[in-house]
Order: structure tokens, then C-alpha cells, then sequence
């Protein structure tokens, strides 16, 4: 299952492990042995980037981070599964909480809400930046925003489709499992620019966004006046941390 591990490196300054599980790339990053808080982190993709929007001030306050490779960016069953197996692995490796906390920014937070609706057991809260709620917002474009790509061969190749009339009767978009995250009442912080081109929040965090309102489930939303998909993240990140560690205590 798991590849040998190997000798320790270093990442944004944090020491770090890296090895193979279940034959695709995977990294633990520690944080300081006196802050250690037992609670994981886990990057659902993209790693590598805007870690300054919440992963570094996790570590700062106690939290391990990791990450798992996936075979595409759209939360297939076999990707789901796996990262599901990796984060029980991590806990267990490093004796750590058995609930994490999913960090999905973009296509990251489409996987982090399919993760959530499939094993809420193992979801504490969930952060949330931009993320891809609606398919046929992105990446189809059919709406305020830009379509991805021409010809949507990325996401049909990864769902095994033949043509874009078949993905416009799928019905297992993160839309569609927004109710497992309000019934297991899973605590979301979001963060989305007003002006995003990519993934537009008024077709994509707004469900999420009127679901746990509906609900009275715990949610915390920060708009950011004039910004794109890009950056992600607060310029301060101390609300959104304060959020996240309300619930890991």
C-alpha cells in the first residue's frame, strides 16, 4: 500500500516526508513538536499554491498538513476513496485526530465537499476558497462566467463521458451533495472574490452559501470587493484560522 518512506526534507520552512501510497505521491508536513495540536490538514489539490491563504498559519498553530496526488481535479469515486484511506492512514500513522480538515480551493473545493458528503466521519470543518459547485458554471461557462476549456475533453475523460449532453444530466456534482454536508452539519468557512471570471460565486458558492443558511448550520463567508479567482485566500487570514480552530479544540 504505502511506499517506503523517506528521509525527512524540508517545505516553507516546516520538516516534511514525502513517499508513494497506493502508488501516487503523497507528503506529511509536520509542525513544530510544541505547538503539535493533533489535527490534520488536507490539501484535496493544488499543492503548492497560495499556501499563505490557510495551510502555513494551520501549521503555525499546531496543525500536520498532507497531500495525496490525484488521478484528475473533478472527485472521481477512485480519487475520493483513495484520499480517504491516505487521511486514515495519517491520522493513524502520527496518532492524530480522527476528524481533518479539508482545505479545497477552486477544483480543490469541489473535491472537498464530494469528500465531505462521502465520508463525513472523517470531515472536522471545511475551508473553502472558490470553489467549483456547479458544473455547468465551471467548467461549461454556461452562465456569468468564462468556460474552462473548448471542448470539456478534461472533465468528460474523467468521468467517463462521451458528450457534454451527458454531463448536463449528472447528478453528482458537489451541487448535489450540498444536503449530506447540512444533515452531518459539517462547519464552513468560505472565501470568494465578487468579480471571480473562473468560477462566478453567484453560480457556484451561492448554493452552498443558501443551504446552510436554510439550515442555521455554522457558516462563515468572506467576500473579497473586486477580486478574481485569483488570489485565493484573506490578506489576513486570523478570522478564517479563528474559525477552523473554534471547532478543533
Amino acid at each position: 500500500m504505502t511506499g517506503v518512506l523517506k528521509d525527512m526534507e524540508e517545505w516553507m520552512g516546516y520538516s516534511c516526508r514525502k513517499f508513494a501510497f497506493e502508488e501516487h505521491e503523497a507528503i506529511v508536513v509536520f509542525p513544530n513538536a510544541e505547538k503539535r495540536n493533533g489535527y490534520l490538514a488536507v490539501k484535496t489539490e493544488y499543492w503548492n499554491a497560495f499556501p499563505e491563504a490557510v495551510e502555513i498559519p494551520l501549521l503555525e498553530k499546531g496543525f500536520h498538513l498532507c497531500y495525496i496526488r490525484n488521478d484528475n481535479r473533478w472527485g472521481t469515486d477512485p480519487d475520493l476513496d483513495r484520499k480517504a484511506r491516505f487521511i486514515r492512514y495519517v491520522q493513524e500513522q502520527y496518532d492524530l485526530n480522527p476528524q481533518c480538515v479539508p482545505v479545497g480551493m477552486s477544483c480543490g473545493g469541489l473535491i472537498a465537499i464530494k469528500l465531505a458528503a462521502n465520508y463525513p466521519e472523517l470531515v472536522k470543518c471545511l475551508y473553502l476558497d472558490a470553489p467549483v459547485v456547479n458544473y455547468m458554471s465551471c467548467p461549461c461557462g454556461f452562465g456569468v462566467g468564462n468556460p474552462l476549456s473548448g471542448d470539456y475533453s478534461e472533465i468528460l475523460n474523467a468521468l467517463g463521458m462521451d458528450s457534454i449532453s451527458e454531463l448536463l444530466a449528472y447528478r453528482e456534482m458537489p451541487l448535489d451533495r450540498l444536503h449530506v454536508l447540512v444533515e452531518n452539519r459539517i462547519p464552513v468557512v468560505m472565501v470568494a472574490g465578487d468579480s471571480d471570471s473562473v468560477v462566478p460565486f453567484c453560480e457556484n458558492g451561492v448554493f452552498l452559501q443558501r443551504a446552510y443558511e436554510q439550515a442555521g448550520a455554522a457558516l462563515q463567508v468572506h467576500m473579497k470587493p473586486g477580486c478574481d479567482h485569483h488570489p485565493h485566500g484573506l490578506e489576513h487570514p486570523e478570522p478564517v484560522v479563528e474559525f477552523i480552530l473554534r471547532y478543533c479544540r
